[in-house]
């Protein structure tokens, strides 16, 4: 178990997981993942959350070091995905006297996931405001409907000022990976969390009314220090404002002549002025990545082939993302490509209309095989418009 000093009586009790390839069976996580879980150590005791199966044997010898012979009072349930709640049934039977903490939404569903003996008897359903005594400590539970799932809470810990935040604040990567916060969390917010962004809103309103001194969410490290740079990073993806300046080109190439035009945008932008262009190879670079990068900056431009009378299908797949976790609040510029049948910048449009508060810039650049004295004016004049 690593030796992670939350305080005193507060304990890590989670697992690093380093094996896995993918996780939630879609995103690449080559720093692996950290599935986190908490100790509190009072009168009573009190169990934050389980932990995934892929590390059941080591949770429960980091539990069982951690309670030094006594026995847990109660296990709070914040989050019933199997990335954290595996071993509930598991540890209710070894722990048969141990009180079950959850809202109405939780408990209704428990009985889909585990068969848990006398739950009715040990269930203890809480609300909004409630809080529990385990001595010193107190936790005030926070309803986060939505964020990713509809019976999420968190728990706010009165006394050192401790919010375990479920989800939220999370990022990929194990607890002794060295990289930078904002990255991974950023990759891991917008693929996981970012459909849910008015909800998230929400639960910052309720955060802004306490006094937060650390952040222990069930995914990444435990946050202490400079917490406004990580909520305000939260109040500006959940509200959908682009990050950063610049330009983001996400480009679906058959043969390679719809690459080289993305590259001589590229180009075309950067000598106009643009402050940052990031050419994404849709293809072949991570699809979570690619998606993250399209909620970081203002400005998009799609380029695409078209295929077998519609659109290349890895543009379709990215653009069905972006829609299906609320994008919105971009200008986006297109530029398409076909040698007989130009179809991809029409089946582009149709998605992109599908969106919100959408600008899309004019022109649409229409390529006929590769690049010629006509379409790379409409290039220019693209770049131009995009960057007013």
């Amino acid at each position: 178990m690593k030796d992670i000093n939350i305080s005193k009586d507060i304990l890590y009790i989670g697992a690093d997981d380093k094996d896995i390839e993918l996780f939630e069976s879609q995103y690449h996580v080559p720093n692996g993942i950290s599935y986190n879980s908490y100790l509190i150590k009072d009168e009573k005791i009190a169990i934050m959350d389980t932990i995934d199966k892929r590390k059941t044997n080591e949770w429960f010898d980091n539990l069982e070091k951690a309670l030094e012979g006594r026995n847990p009072d109660y296990l709070i349930i914040s989050h019933l995905e199997p990335d954290h709640a595996y071993n509930i049934e598991n540890v209710a039977r070894k722990y048969p006297e141990m009180k079950i903490v959850g809202n109405e939404k939780i408990f209704a569903f428990i009985p889909q996931f585990f068969e848990i003996p006398n739950l009715d008897e040990r269930k203890i359903v809480v609300k909004e405001g409630d809080t529990l005594s385990l001595g010193k400590h107190t936790l005030q539970f926070i309803m986060a409907p939505m964020v990713h799932w509809p019976e999420v809470m968190m728990e706010y810990e009165q006394t050192e000022k401790i919010l375990f935040s479920a989800d939220g604040f999370g990022k990929f990567g194990t607890l002794d990976t060295e990289e930078d916060w904002d990255c991974e969390a950023r990759r891991y917010y917008f693929n996981i969390v970012g459909k849910y962004g008015l909800q998230v809103q929400n639960v910052l309103k309720k955060a802004s009314t306490l006094n937060i001194k650390t952040i222990c969410p069930l995914h990444g490290p435990i946050l202490k220090e400079n917490l406004s740079h990580y909520i305000e990073k939260y109040d500006i993806w959940s509200s959908y404002r682009p990050e950063d300046d610049g330009v983001f080109i996400a480009c679906s190439s058959i043969h390679g002549n719809t690459l080289e035009a993305a590259k001589e945008l590229k180009i075309i932008l950067e000598e106009k002025g643009a402050k940052k262009v990031v050419l994404c190879d849709l293809p072949r670079e991570d699809m979570a990545e690619a998606i993250e990068d399209a909620f970081r900056y203002d400005k998009v431009i799609l380029a695409s082939s078209s295929y077998n009378f519609g659109l290349f299908p890895v543009m379709e797949e990215f653009l069905n993302h972006l829609k299906g976790k609320n994008y919105q609040n971009r200008k986006i510029g297109i530029v398409e490509n076909g040698t007989w049948a130009p179809t991809a910048g029409k089946c582009m449009n149709d998605i992109i209309s599908q969106m919100k508060d959408i600008e899309l810039i004019e022109p649409m650049v229409t390529i006929r095989s590769r690049l010629n004295e006509e379409s790379r004016k409409g290039l220019e004049d693209l770049a131009i418009n995009i960057l007013k």
